[in-house]
């Protein structure tokens, strides 16, 4: 990325050096072709950190950094700038209402389920997917075996017997699965299917194409409100905080000069930069 392309940010007359742009546009998703879009993304995250700690050293704060997880300790900005959200912040406690509230939305509870168990059998064609000619070998033997399949659970078993996995001893058998138990993709193409159901394609993941036959499913239960209750409270209390944190840095972004980027969502500067 050309970074003389770009021009200097500066907040309140502080120049922020491109070369921590740069770094910290790393951070930041974009187009491969749009590298600018990563660009503005980070000066704005540069800039808002920028003026969070031109108004800490302004209240004279003390940095106090804690331990994040173990080897992993704040740094001093970073603790400066919780210090400042800390003092500045004020955040209502969430109320038994709210929650309440938050709990019949939409009248529907069952937003709030324990998680589902999948019974699930597969047959997998194992290639190392960085492989194409091997990847496109195992990926043809995969249909081969999908297309003599008929639904059957007992035609699957059969045909398991060919697989490249462990369970082929139980007829491809994997047992009860829940969320995370597996890979994405493979998890993904289990959400998709019904009781009793194939996958009509197989499924590419770092093991190899699988074909996946959901056996049965068992719905995660409901859960009572008393279950919940403290997930949805912390929930409103993170949308608070987050809203209030908002506020607050546009507070701050309007008594501030900044040249070089923009504090609005970069989605809409591109709206109003067209219009």
């Amino acid at each position: 990325m050309n970074m003389a392309l770009f021009p200097d940010v500066v907040v309140n007359g502080e120049t922020i050096p491109s070369a921590a742009i740069a770094a910290e546009a790393q951070n930041h998703i974009a187009p491969r072709d749009k590298p600018g879009i990563a660009w503005r993304k980070a000066a704005q995250a540069m800039a808002i950190r920028t003026l969070l700690l031109q108004e800490a050293h302004s209240r004279q704060l003390t940095p106090n950094p804690e331990e994040l997880a173990p080897g992993r300790v704040e740094t001093e900005d970073e603790a400066l700038i919780r210090t400042l959200l800390d003092e500045a912040l004020t955040i209502a406690p969430v109320t038994d209402s709210e929650v309440q509230a938050e709990w019949a939305k939409d009248q529907d509870p069952a937003r709030f389920r324990s998680a589902p168990l999948w019974d699930v059998s597969h047959i997998l064609c194992a290639c190392d997917p960085r492989d194409e000619a091997e990847t496109a070998m195992a990926g043809a033997r995969a249909k081969a075996v999908l297309a003599r399949l008929d639904g059957d659970a007992k035609t699957f078993a059969a045909a398991a017997r060919e697989s490249d996995c462990n369970s082929k001893a139980q007829g491809g058998h994997l047992g009860q699965l829940g969320p995370g138990d597996t890979v994405p993709e493979f998890e993904t193409a289990l959400r998709g299917l019904s009781d009793g159901q194939t996958t009509p394609v197989p499924i590419l993941s770092r093991h190899g194409w699988h074909i996946i036959r959901l056996n049965a499913i068992a719905p995660g239960q409901v859960l009572p409100y008393e279950a919940v209750r403290p997930k949805i409270a912390q929930a409103l209390e993170k949308a608070a905080w987050a809203r209030a944190s908002r506020d607050f840095i546009e507070r701050l972004a309007n008594g501030a000069q900044i040249t070089g980027a923009s504090l609005a969502p970069i989605g809409a500067a591109r709206k109003e930069k067209s219009r």
